[in-house]
């Protein structure tokens, strides 16, 4: 892949990979240091998208470099660094910590689907889960968000 592609690849991808790794990950410098990984492999040449389905190529690439980095023993050793991200509006923080707080299968989901605006079909292909699948981690987590929310208010 040439130097001019990869920088067209990275600036219109860049952000959502850091946001998909953040979700999976939970810690910004984590996300930052995965973003270089998945485009290191289009450097290094170890990975190349087919023409037109770069976005699908980046979020596959981003969730398996993910999961092996969960996986890893030098993470089980680290502990996260206390982070202020600044929000516009107080309820924002609140749905951002709810979201965060769901286990990773839900909240993988949920950015998918609301965020990036992906279908069911497409997040199944993504994760390596059926449609249905997909569905059923969507209602489970916006139960468990709307239980959270709820007892954040009384």
């Amino acid at each position: 892949m040439e130097e001019q592609q990869i920088m067209t690849l990275f600036h219109d991808y860049s952000n959502m990979v850091y946001r998909l790794a953040y979700s999976y990950l939970g810690s910004p410098q984590d996300a930052e240091d995965l973003v270089q990984t998945v485009f290191l492999k289009l450097i290094d040449g170890k990975a190349l998208p087919k023409p037109g389905s770069e976005r699908a190529f980046l979020i596959r690439i981003t969730v398996n470099c993910c999961k092996d980095q969960l996986r890893s023993v030098w993470l089980r050793r680290t502990v996260p660094l206390d982070d202020t991200i600044p929000f516009q509006h107080p309820e924002d923080r609140e749905l951002f910590q709810a979201v965060m707080e769901l286990p990773q299968k839900y909240r993988i989901v949920i950015y998918l689907h609301y965020y990036e605006g992906y279908t069911f079909p497409e997040i199944a292909g993504f994760l390596k889960i059926s449609p249905s699948g997909v569905s059923m981690r969507i209602h489970r987590a916006r139960k468990l968000l709307k239980k959270m929310v709820m007892s954040n208010n009384l």
